[in-house]
């Protein structure tokens, strides 16, 4: 009975035990900024139930201060305890005097061999905060290690090694002598290249390299040329790599490109739900190469209730195979929404290039036959459309990204000169931007402007006028459903169109986000009758893209009609 009492008694003291130190709080005195907060980095390794006011966690405390002190520069703090609160309720006070730092006392840095002259060496010394004077900073001169080891490896300095690397500190003298000493050796450069694997001629390959024999060594073009070889689609694996081996033997470094060939035929299926226009089906086939030129076959075919499209393009690179190239394409389509009955055949020349700034400029002529019904409106319309477009877009952080922006132009015109039905000039121009602030919060705004001066408005087809409303343009409102109106009520399409929207958005928890928009536009012949929507939505950021659920009010839509649900997924620029 006595031995049972004793192992009830230990319990109990046990469970106080834990009880109280479970109450006991921890508040740091003395200390601000960058060493407040790297002492709390360092006492943030002992598990908060190990907290409470005995001598030993007051030693294990001041050790772990004193590391993240002497990692800054401060080899001579001062520390004391204080217990505050009731019985069972303790705050363990800790009080640090930082004291005097330590200064760098001897700068002693040099960067030996060809990298001496190299700017980027120079600036890493420069910029490292190891100069004389300053408070010693054991995280900067580790940087710098690393730093001058990275930029040996990426800019081909393979012999590079430290004869000398040694921090000394003398903390009676509050003084720090800092030594390195760098030897870069030669820089090696790019030596023949290899390619092995390729099913596509040689010398179109070959345009792709970043890099000639000769030039200095760059490990970001090799990632360079990786990327660029995966973006032909020609090849189902791609690998390339310096040949190491001659390093020591030679200043120039053969590289080999292995790569395999991708198969000859890829089919994709997709489903999806947008409430513009309901469930798609699309199916994708593609042979991503025909022959050795590397010309590829593109063709789809995408059904949903109001439009039905089927697409063909044949696309033909030049020399340089991913800046300039043809696409010869085909698309037939039939369009059956609201007061528009339309089948398009739509046959297109292109002429690409882009260029290193990001731009894609397309020259084409497109050869459009459209049959239509607008309205009370029946008729044929027969096009030869002559064009340029450019379009830029920029993105940083996957598939929502936190940053970027898209835009694009194009002209269109045409005369009966060129065998076409009608004189015609068309301009439309989109922009979308993104920017956030923090983590939390973010920014969406889209525009666009459509223009076309025609000596005969109701000789031109439906494809070619202007309509707005719908998910990506003005919410609240149908699908295409602004637009002027003729006599009987029935949709005509508009000669111009402006919609502008903006929004915010702020994550709620993980890849979820809240949104408030409000959008503004019209489409209009001759005097334009403004609509406003605005709402709020949900955002989730989803592995294959942004999902947009939007609940928006449209302030001047017909009675009855101003509420409107909007789901589609997609990016947004």
């Amino acid at each position: 009975m006595t031995k049972k009492l004793s192992l009830l008694f230990i319990s109990c003291l046990a469970l106080l035990s834990v009880r109280v130190s479970a109450q006991t709080e921890l508040e740091i005195e003395g200390l601000e900024g960058s060493l407040l907060s790297n002492v709390e980095a360092y006492i943030s390794a002992i598990p908060e139930e190990e907290y409470s006011t005995s001598l030993r966690f007051q030693s294990r405390l001041e050790k772990n201060a004193r590391d993240a002190l002497k990692a800054l520069g401060y080899y001579d703090p001062s520390m004391n305890f204080s217990i505050e609160g009731q019985e069972g309720e303790h705050t363990l006070v800790f009080t640090v005097n930082a004291g005097e730092p330590v200064y760098i006392y001897v700068s002693d840095i040099t960067i030996t061999g060809e990298a001496k002259t190299d700017i980027d060496f120079i600036n890493a010394v420069d910029n490292s905060g190891l100069n004389l004077g300053q408070v010693i900073d054991h995280g900067k001169y580790e940087s710098l290690k690393s730093r001058l080891q990275n930029l040996a490896l990426r800019k081909g300095y393979f012999d590079g090694e430290f004869t000398l690397s040694r921090l000394e500190i003398a903390p009676g003298r509050h003084q720090a002598l800092v030594r390195l000493h760098y030897q870069s050796g030669q820089r090696y450069h790019f030596g023949k290249t290899k390619i092995e694997g390729s099913q596509i001629e040689e010398s179109r390959v070959r345009s792709i390299i970043p890099f000639k024999e000769g030039d200095p060594y760059l490990a970001s073009q090799i990632g360079e040329l990786n990327q660029s070889l995966s973006n032909t689609e020609w090849f189902s694996s791609v690998y390339v790599e310096p040949d190491l081996d001659a390093v020591g033997v030679s200043r120039q470094l053969p590289m080999n490109v292995h790569l395999s060939p991708q198969v000859r035929n890829q089919l994709e299926t997709s489903i999806g739900y947008s409430t513009d226009v309901g469930v798609r089906g699309k199916i994708r086939w593609k042979k991503p190469w025909l022959n050795e030129y590397g010309h590829s076959l593109d063709t789809g075919l995408s059904i949903s209730k109001p439009e039905q499209e089927a697409t063909i393009s044949y696309k033909i690179p030049l020399e340089q195979v991913l800046k300039d190239y043809y696409i010869v394409k085909y698309g037939l389509k039939n369009v059956d929404n609201r007061d528009t009955d339309s089948l398009e055949s739509n046959l297109a020349f292109e002429r690409h290039w882009v260029f290193d700034s990001g731009w894609h400029r397309t020259i084409y002529t497109r050869f459009l036959y459209e049959e239509f019904t607008q309205g009370i409106q029946d008729g044929t319309a027969w096009l030869v459309l002559p064009g340029v477009s450019f379009s830029k877009s920029r993105s940083r952080g996957g598939t929502m990204p936190m940053w970027g922006d898209k835009k694009s132009f194009s002209i269109e015109a045409t005369d009966q000169a060129l065998t076409s039905d009608a004189k015609l000039l068309r301009l439309l121009a989109q922009g979308a931007i993104v920017r956030s602030i923090g983590e939390n919060h973010r920014g969406v705004a889209r525009g666009e402007i459509g223009a076309m001066y025609t000596d005969n408005f109701y000789k031109l087809p439906p494809s070619i006028r202007f309509f707005a409303g719908g998910d990506n343009s003005v919410r609240g409102y149908g699908y295409e459903e602004i637009s002027p109106k003729d006599k009987n009520g029935y949709l005509t399409g508009g000669q111009f169109m402006a919609t502008t929207s903006l929004e915010y958005q702020y994550r709620v928890v993980g890849n979820w986000w809240v949104a408030t928009f409000v959008d503004y536009g019209d489409a209009w012949i001759s005097t334009p009758d403004w609509k406003m929507g605005a709402g709020l939505g949900i955002r989730w950021a989803s592995p294959v893209g942004p999902v947009r659920l939007d609940f928006a009010w449209g302030f001047d839509a017909e009675p009855g009609d101003e509420f409107k649900v909007h789901f589609t997924l997609g990016p947004e620029v």
